[in-house]
């Protein structure tokens, strides 16, 4: 089972969103995985509030309880077999429930030792630079030298054995930890999404979770379930992040989803009442400078949730009605949330084919390049407020915009969270958190740790920022 965040409801297509304004104060204020892929990979996380490529923030208490590169298939959910192979509703029933009992199977000396291979195939050691496969390898034979005679006393172990590492975001989940974190929705209706292989090539977005008595359970989606269109658009090709962005929307309205249940099972077109209420982590007002000769669309991110990059795309598209020709986005205090939602924010902004994050990380499946895939929004000068508060998701987004000669960064140095954890289901019921890679800067900075230096401690003067801007682009381009 993977789990995903909850995310607030996206503005339904109907509704204009009501984005709040500031007041306008006198001015603005700038003050100074090979065998990893065969586990049951929950999700991959980054701190507190991130999901998708992960969730972020760097409060590690926080993130245990909610903390994700959603390139990882659980064995449950493999590419589908042939057309032909199409077991009827008590076969699946029968598979399901046999999955429920294998848990009670499991030995005490079985679930440390799974936890301990989940680290061996995956662990990067970021900080301190002592793992090693040898001394791993050699804990494990002390470890299981003797009998473990009670669960309880297995999962002791297994803190212990995290400890060990000396990486504060791994660490342990008992099943009650970890059945609370798998309950999280980050669509709205109760449904966990996953992308699988169809085995051509191409990928379905199939139900891999459900909240038992949530709306989708109770209109009537069943767990494996196939989304085929929301609201009659087929979501053929896009992410499980964009589908479920498209299945929030304000509370007490519907999304009707069409699905498909199971490998040969009939089409059926399900409404839902969603029932989460829309938060946007947006707010934003027009700033007169330099006695009224510039105007400056300045915009408030909280977070990075779900609503995220709609809302800033229509904060900004209502300022430059307004007038704005310079802008400032101001990630003072905002600790991150959903990576991918970052990923999306910073895309705005920047030119096609520039990157926007590296990662790294043991295995081929964690080192990808993420790259803008379309023209930016504005080209308008940018300043970007950060602070030591300024974490993980935000880190992204400062790093991304100023590597790539799009903004200036004003502040202070961020508080350098870049590290990416997934979430692994033991076969007991119980979890691990394990970190698995990292984010590399596009100027090949790594992140965790030191954070970003920002290029001002005050607000220059906005021919200032445009000289800056364009000797980075020149020497960019050289």
């Amino acid at each position: 089972m993977r789990l995903l965040l909850p995310f607030s409801s996206p503005l339904s297509a109907t509704s204009p969103p009501s984005l709040p304004e500031h007041p306008p104060p006198s001015k603005i204020e700038y003050s100074g995985l090979t065998k990893i892929f065969k586990k049951s990979v929950i999700g991959t996380l980054t701190g507190a509030l991130s999901l998708t490529l992960v969730l972020s923030s760097p409060i590690p208490s926080v993130a245990a309880s909610i903390d994700p590169y959603l390139s990882m298939t659980p064995p449950s959910l493999s590419p589908d077999s042939s057309p032909e192979d199409c077991p009827n509703e008590e076969e699946a029933d029968t598979e399901v429930l046999e999955d429920d009992v294998r848990p009670q199977l499991v030995t005490n000396e079985g679930i440390v030792e799974e936890a301990w291979e989940i680290v061996n195939d995956s662990f990067l050691d970021a900080r301190s630079n002592r793992w090693t496969p040898e001394t791993w390898q050699k804990q494990k034979e002390e470890i299981l030298s003797s009998p473990i005679k009670s669960r309880s006393k297995a999962h002791e172990v297994i803190k212990k054995m995290l400890g060990s590492l000396g990486d504060q975001y791994t660490r342990f989940l008992s099943p009650d930890e970890f059945s609370r974190m798998s309950k999280y929705d980050i669509t709205g209706i109760g449904i966990n999404l996953r992308e699988v292989s169809d085995g051509g090539g191409n990928a379905k977005l199939k139900v891999l979770g459900i909240v038992l008595d949530g709306p989708a359970d109770i209109a009537g989606v069943k767990q494996g379930d196939e989304i085929v269109a929301v609201n009659g658009v087929d979501v053929s090709g896009k992410s499980s992040f964009e589908v479920s962005s498209l299945l929030q929307g304000p509370s007490k309205t519907f999304v009707v989803l069409k699905v498909k249940h199971g490998k040969c099972g009939p089409l059926r077109t399900i409404k839902v009442q969603r029932q989460v209420n829309a938060q946007t982590p947006v707010s934003y007002r027009l700033e007169k400078v330099d006695n009224g000769k510039i105007s400056v669309g300045y915009i408030r991110l909280k977070e990075f949730n779900a609503l995220a990059r709609k809302d800033l795309v229509i904060a900004m598209k209502r300022l430059q009605d307004k007038g704005a020709s310079y802008f400032v986005m101001d990630l003072r205090d905002n600790l991150g949330g959903l990576v991918q939602a970052g990923i999306e924010t910073a895309k705005l902004f920047l030119d096609e084919g520039d990157t926007v994050i590296y990662t790294a990380g043991r295995d081929t499946e964690t080192q990808k390049t993420v790259v803008a895939d379309r023209q930016p929004l504005i080209n308008a000068p940018l300043i970007v407020m950060v602070n030591n508060r300024t974490a993980s998701a935000s880190e992204i987004v400062a790093s991304a915009l100023h590597d790539n000669c799009k903004a200036i960064l004003v502040g202070e140095r961020t508080y350098g969270k870049g590290l990416i954890q997934s979430v692994f289901e033991l076969r007991d019921g119980s979890g691990v958190v394990v970190t698995i890679g990292k984010y590399v800067t596009p100027n090949h900075i790594d992140i965790n740790g030191g954070g970003i230096e920002p290029d001002f401690r005050n607000l220059p003067a906005w021919d200032e920022v445009k000289e800056r801007l364009s000797k980075c682009n020149t020497l960019q381009q050289s």
